[in-house]
């Protein structure tokens, strides 16, 4: 039997993940949320027990299992009460504000390495990059020592929200390096199994307030960066670009680019392509290797999440059915195996914290996983938690 579902969240990805969590045969117990906000999305997706106290939630007997979608300040403090109570657990991205929350996560990981405890990077389910990883381990391109660069690009329409809230505020956690830019550091080290030892940076806020319409507010959150990151190992160098400016609003345009010593690899939207310096005959263009024709069974058109985002969320969900479906344990590691562990969570707010200090100092900087925390954090929290109230 499937183990209860409480939801900590009521944003964007909460409306998304719900119909996927119904849909693989879990039952939502309980969300939690500001009261009001906790209340509409009770009704509206139709769950039964609403609160805006942490505990209520956690202590419910039927709850085994929580994901924790809502602010980044508030991931590690629900983890550890949650794991302290023998709950698994599933957070989004990014792990926390700096690596000092992360930290504190994966030492409670370690504490009950009996309990789930996972990071929604929910590209690494996405059919094409398990594809891609397959090829890449094959030598499809080149041995991995001569893979040589990896340009990423993302364009998305829009990042904020037509309402103010969280993900507007750089001080937060909003912002397109923190939601979009985690999601690819963390596919980097899964497919190449490399990680970042140098960053160099620039993160910037163009849009500078949300729309009249609801009134204007303040975004300190950046809606652009870009970033290179030289890997251990081979030295192999990593190019990234994300930005929201493209038209119309809810536009998506991503693509992975790997290149080594016999030819490229890349990833178009949910697509994989292959080119072979020394095909025989000679390729002309690229050569499909795997086409995504899966359909969401659901409406997503009122999410700002992108639809490749969306799949693998959902096949990282199919995952975690198969890990409690066993009758002779609580769980199995096995179909959960390639999801991203609080280590690689740990791992992943470094470079993002490294990333930042280089675009302030414009220099490159070295990743460095540290359980010191910024001076002003518990202000940052404080000033976090005011805003929710």
């Amino acid at each position: 039997m499937l183990p209860g579902v409480g939801i900590f969240g009521t944003g964007a990805i909460t409306k998304v993940l719900v119909p996927l969590l119904r849909e693989k045969g879990f039952d939502i117990k309980a969300i939690w949320g500001p009261l009001k906000e906790a209340e509409s999305v009770a009704q509206t997706q139709k769950i039964a027990f609403f609160t805006n106290k942490i505990d209520d939630v956690l202590l419910r007997k039927d709850v085994d299992l929580v994901f924790i979608v809502c602010q980044p300040f508030q991931h590690a403090e629900i983890s550890k009460k949650a794991l302290g109570i023998g709950k698994h657990v599933v957070c989004d991205r990014p792990m926390g504000l700096h690596q000092a929350d992360a930290l504190k996560m994966v030492h409670a990981s370690q504490y009950y390495p009996r309990l789930i405890t996972l990071v929604n990077y929910s590209l690494r389910f996405l059919p094409a990059f398990t594809h891609m990883k397959r090829c890449l381990q094959e030598g499809l391109i080149g041995p991995g020592n001569e893979i040589s660069l990896i340009d990423i690009r993302v364009q998305l329409g829009t990042l904020f929200p037509e309402k103010f809230d969280w993900m507007c505020d750089a001080a937060m956690g909003g912002g397109a390096l923190n939601l979009v830019g985690s999601h690819v550091i963390d596919l980097v080290s899964y497919l190449l199994q490399q990680h970042a030892v140098r960053v160099h940076g620039v993160v910037r806020s163009y849009t500078k307030t949300t729309p009249a319409v609801n009134g204007i507010r303040q975004i300190s959150a950046p809606d652009f960066c870009t970033f290179q990151m030289e890997l251990a190992g081979g030295g192999a160098l990593v190019t990234v670009s994300l930005h929201s400016h493209t038209v119309p609003a809810k536009s998506f345009s991503q693509e992975v680019l790997i290149c080594g010593s016999k030819g490229h690899l890349v990833v178009r939207g949910g697509d994989l392509f292959v080119f072979k310096k020394d095909a025989e005959p000679p390729q002309l263009k690229e050569e499909a290797i795997y086409v995504d024709v899966q359909d969401l069974h659901f409406a997503t058109s009122e999410s700002l999440l992108p639809r490749p985002y969306i799949k693998g969320l959902c096949k990282m969900v199919g995952a975690l059915k198969e890990a409690f479906a066993d009758k002779d344990a609580s769980w199995v590691k096995e179909p959960v195996q390639a999801a991203a562990t609080f280590e690689d969570g740990l791992y992943v707010q470094a470079v993002l914290d490294a990333i930042r200090k280089s675009s302030e100092t414009k220099s490159w900087q070295r990743v460095r996983i540290t359980p010191e925390t910024p001076s002003n954090h518990e202000q940052i929290m404080t000033f976090a938690r005011m805003s929710t109230m």
